[in-house]
C-alpha cells in the first residue's frame, strides 16, 4: 500500500505546477514571488470561515524534498530535462510564510495565508497547501457550524468511515477538533493529535450476542469506564429499560452507566421517552447521545423543540461538510520582482501586492475588516503574521487545544447575525483601505468585487 509520506509529499502536486517550474528554470526566472492564497467567495449558508490547517503546511514546507525515487519517477516521463531533475534534487523550501492564525474567522478575499519565496519553490508548493488549507477550512468551519447548534451541548467526531480517504479522516478530526468538537472516534488522530478519543459501541456487538441484555451486561463488565450503550437495535424503548435494569443490576461492582445512545428512528419523540424511563428509574444522570446522519441544522430544530439530549455524535454531515463539500480556494501570484501583479479576467480579479488583513472590533464584538497592503497603518488588530522565515517557523507549533480556544473566543466575537445558520441575517463587511484602492487604479478599471462578504 502506497501513503504519502515526508519522503514523497513533494510530488503531491499538479503536474502544471513541474511544467511551470521547469521553464521558469530554463528562462532563469526565480527571483523572490508572493502569492495569497484565500477564498473569493463564502458559500451558500456560509457567514463566515474558521482557519485551519496551516500547522501542517508549515511542517511540509519545512520538509519539502524531492527524494532519489522520486526523482527517478520524474525522469521517467521524459518531459524534464536533467538539469531541472538535478535541481529538484537539491530543491527546499526557503521562503517566507505569513498567515492568519489557526481558529481565527475569516471571509472572502482576505489572504488565510501569503507565501514569498523564489518563484519555482512558490509555485511547485501550491497544490499541497491548497489541499491542506481549503479541506480543513472546510471542516472546521462546519464544525463551528455543528458547534453553534448545540447551545453548548458537545458533540463527537464520528467522520472517519466516511471521509473521503485515510488522510482526509486524520485531517477531518482535527479539523473538527479545532471548530468545536469535544473528541473524535478516529484512535489515529488521537494519537497523533492528542484529541480525546470517545466511542460507545455497535448494533453488530448487541446482535452477535444471544440477546440484547445480554450483550449490555457483558459489555458493561468488560468496558466498565463510562460504558455508553447502543438501545435501537430492536426497540429504543425497550432498550432502555433494559439498560436500566443492568445498570441496577451492576451499579454495587461500582459499574456505571455513563450513557445510551440512540441512532435511528424519530429522535426527538424517543430521547423524550427514555428520558423519562431513564429517570423513573432512578438513573437521572445517565446521559443520552444522538447520532445518525445528523448535521447543524436538524440539532438546532431538536434543541429549539427542547428535547432533552446531552450530546450528539455527528459523522458524514462533518467529515464530508455535506451540504458545501467543497472550498472555492485559490493560490494566486500578487507581486514579484517587478512589483505588484493583478489578474483582471471576468468574474476571477485578484486583488494586487503583499497585504495586511485589519480586523476592527467594537465592544468586542467584530465590525469590519480592511484588506490593505503590508506597509500600511490602519486601525484594527493585523492578522497576518510572519510564521515562517528562511523555510523554519518562527516559533514552535501551536497547542491545538489552544487553536480551539482560538475558535471558541472568534465565534464569540461574531456579530449575532452570522451565527445564524443562513445567510438572511446580512454579510460581513470587508473593504479595502485607500492605499489598496489607489494601487488598484493603477491596473486600471476592472476592480474585483469588495464589500459585503
Amino acid at each position: 500500500m502506497t501513503w504519502v509520506t515526508d519522503d514523497n509529499a513533494a510530488l503531491l502536486t499538479d503536474l502544471y505546477e513541474l511544467t511551470m517550474a521547469a521553464s521558469y528554470h530554463a528562462q532563469d526566472m526565480n527571483e523572490p514571488a508572493t502569492f495569497d492564497l484565500f477564498v473569493r467567495a463564502l458559500p451558500e449558508h456560509r457567514n463566515f470561515l474558521i482557519a485551519c490547517g496551516l500547522e501542517e503546511a508549515l511542517d511540509y514546507l519545512e520538509r519539502f524534498n524531492f527524494d532519489d525515487e522520486g526523482i527517478g519517477y520524474l525522469s521517467s516521463l521524459g518531459s524534464f530535462s536533467d538539469s531541472f531533475l538535478s535541481r529538484l534534487g537539491e530543491l527546499t523550501f526557503s521562503g517566507e510564510v505569513r498567515a492568519i492564525a489557526e481558529g481565527e474567522a475569516v471571509f472572502a478575499e482576505e489572504p488565510i495565508l501569503s507565501v514569498t519565496a523564489p518563484l519555482i519553490e512558490a509555485q511547485i508548493v501550491e497544490s499541497f497547501l491548497l489541499n491542506c488549507i481549503t479541506f480543513q477550512t472546510m471542516i472546521a468551519s462546519k464544525a463551528a457550524r455543528v458547534a453553534i447548534s448545540c447551545k453548548g451541548r458537545s458533540f463527537v467526531d464520528f467522520s472517519l468511515r466516511r471521509d473521503h480517504g485515510a488522510d482526509a479522516g486524520v485531517k477531518a478530526a482535527r479539523a473538527a477538533f479545532v471548530g468545536g468538537a469535544a473528541a473524535t472516534s478516529n484512535v489515529l488522530a488521537g494519537a497523533f493529535y492528542g484529541i480525546p478519543v470517545n466511542g460507545t459501541m455497535a448494533h453488530s456487538y448487541v446482535m452477535a450476542h444471544e440477546d440484547e441484555e445480554h450483550a449490555f451486561r457483558t459489555f458493561m463488565k468488560d468496558c466498565p469506564q463510562g460504558t455508553v450503550l447502543i438501545i435501537d437495535t430492536f426497540d429504543v424503548e425497550e432498550g432502555a429499560r433494559r439498560a436500566a435494569r443492568v445498570a441496577h443490576e451492576l451499579a454495587p461492582q461500582g459499574i456505571e452507566l455513563r450513557g445510551v445512545r440512540i441512532d435511528s428512528g424519530d429522535l426527538a419523540n424517543l430521547t423524550r421517552s427514555v428520558r423519562k424511563i431513564l429517570d423513573e428509574a432512578d438513573l437521572e444522570q445517565t446521559k443520552i447521545i444522538l447520532s445518525g446522519d445528523l448535521d447543524e441544522y436538524q440539532i438546532e430544530r431538536l434543541i429549539a423543540d427542547q428535547v432533552p439530549v446531552d450530546s450528539f455524535g455527528v459523522g458524514t454531515q462533518l467529515g464530508t461538510s455535506g451540504d458545501q463539500p467543497a472550498l472555492g480556494g485559490v493560490y494566486k501570484l500578487v507581486a514579484d520582482a517587478r512589483g505588484p501583479k493583478m489578474k483582471l479576467s471576468t468574474g476571477k480579479g485578484t486583488l494586487p501586492g503583499r497585504k495586511q488583513v485589519f480586523r476592527v472590533s467594537r465592544n468586542g464584538t467584530l465590525d469590519h475588516d480592511v484588506i490593505g497592503l503590508e506597509d500600511e497603518v490602519a486601525d484594527g488588530r493585523p492578522l497576518l503574521d510572519c510564521v515562517m522565515k528562511g523555510g523554519r517557523r518562527t516559533s514552535p507549533p501551536d497547542d491545538l487545544t489552544s487553536v480551539r480556544e482560538r475558535c471558541s473566543k472568534s465565534l464569540e466575537a461574531l456579530p449575532e447575525r452570522l451565527l445564524a445558520l443562513n445567510t438572511n441575517g446580512g454579510g460581513y463587511e470587508v473593504t479595502t483601505s485607500p492605499g489598496l484602492k489607489d494601487l488598484i487604479d493603477r491596473f486600471g478599471s476592472h476592480t474585483p468585487p469588495m464589500g459585503s462578504s
